[in-house]
């Protein structure tokens, strides 16, 4: 069984699910630097219209194994954001949705995806968590002192919308490092403690819960939906692509491949916390869809949360101590994630719902992961409520 301790799952109390490495310097040479200098000028490449023929007659035809034999694991990541990046611009570029992943970029995508055990797609680690810098480098990892790295169009509300999650997954670091303490308080015992830690998580949840409140300042519905909305759709159960991705010259063959596209539900800290404060949902379609996410997640990123959802007696703990101190603070957290739950919804309805249709396979009624969102976010804020501990 795991020891939750946070270094053990490629985390840090300072930076939670962020890269532990400072992804803005990370070198690649030779072949991968070209590489990487294609994908940055995706802001030049995409308003062209042909970015689809720009990226094939520019892309080496390789599929990277043996670079990736020699890579560091830092490498290797930033590699899968900038490849991740083209495959999505490649896909949703242009207005109709191609079939087919030339072997330029398929071969590649899923090399790298193979070898960090991920999806070959572009996931939430590579658009948040793996995106990011510091302008300094002895500063906190906040809004006021972070750029995103890998763009598609550029501009203050793609970064914005980015970097909003970059700093909560920053503030949530210190609320998992909590995690651990927790579950060798219940094993002692001791209420204390417990109660203790849960008034401080909720402290912190606070302040995520503040960052969250910050995304509208500068990151404009209209412009989420029109301009970075569009290319970080996937390909399962989207209206555009009904029957996935063929990628040309891989271990698939000729079979299409349905992944589903990045989404903030992919992030790992609400399931970790559902799982310390035993959050359950229904057995139903909307609890396999979270259930699929999992496997989207960084491998490390997964056992954590299996591993606190295995060892955390939490929530019985608190319903035998029948204790009101300790109802509390363990309700003060079930809320937070119940608020935070209610503003994803909120933003949803108002970046997306409330908007225009657009352009190929831009719904607003299909979420970038492929879901009927709306249903699926208030079911689960429902779910969450539906925890607190009378006492």
């Amino acid at each position: 069984m795991g020891t939750l301790k946070l270094e053990d799952y490629d985390m840090s109390a300072e930076r939670g699910y962020l890269c532990r490495f400072d992804a803005e310097d990370v070198q690649l040479d030779g072949e991968l630097g070209q590489i990487r200098d294609i994908a940055m000028r995706l802001p030049q490449i995409l308003p062209t219209g042909r970015v689809r023929d720009l990226l094939v007659h520019s892309l080496p035809d390789t599929d990277l194994k043996d670079a990736l034999v020699t890579c560091t694991d830092a490498q290797a990541r930033r590699l899968m954001v900038h490849y991740s990046f083209m495959v999505q611009s490649y896909v949703w570029g242009e207005p109709e949705a191609p079939t087919t992943l030339p072997r330029c970029l398929a071969m590649p995508m899923v090399a790298i995806a193979d070898h960090l055990g991920q999806q070959p797609l572009l996931p939430y680690s590579s658009y948040v968590l793996d995106n990011w810098g510091r302008f300094d480098k002895t500063g906190p990892v906040d809004l006021n002192n972070t750029f995103m790295l890998q763009h598609f169009l550029g501009g203050q509300d793609e970064a914005w919308f980015v970097l909003v999650h970059v700093a909560i997954e920053a503030q949530a670091g210190s609320a998992l490092a909590l995690m651990r303490p927790i579950v060798a308080a219940i094993a002692n015992d001791d209420l204390e403690s417990v109660q203790t830690h849960l008034e401080d998580m909720a402290g912190i949840w606070a302040k995520i819960n503040a960052i969250f409140d910050r995304m509208p300042e500068r990151c404009d519905p209209y412009v989420y939906f029109e301009r970075v909305r569009p290319y970080i759709h996937g390909w399962r159960d989207n209206p555009a692509l009904p029957h996935g991705v063929i990628y040309e010259g891989t271990r698939f063959g000729n079979e299409a491949q349905a992944f589903r596209g990045q989404t903030g539900s992919q992030s790992s800290i609400v399931p970790a916390m559902d799982a310390l404060l035993g959050i359950g949902h229904a057995a139903d379609p909307l609890k396999a869809y979270l259930d699929q996410l999992h496997i989207y997640r960084p491998t490390e990123h997964r056992r954590f949360i299996d591993d606190v959802r295995a060892q955390s007696r939490l929530r019985a703990f608190v319903e035998k101590a029948a204790h009101k101190g300790l109802a509390a603070a363990y309700n003060g957290n079930v809320q937070a994630i119940a608020d935070f739950r209610t503003r994803h919804l909120e933003y949803a309805a108002s970046y997306i719902n409330k908007q225009g249709t657009s352009g190929a396979g831009n719904d607003t009624e299909v979420g970038t992961g492929g879901t009927p969102f709306m249903k699926y976010l208030k079911k689960h804020r429902d779910e969450t409520k539906a925890n607190l501990i009378s006492v």
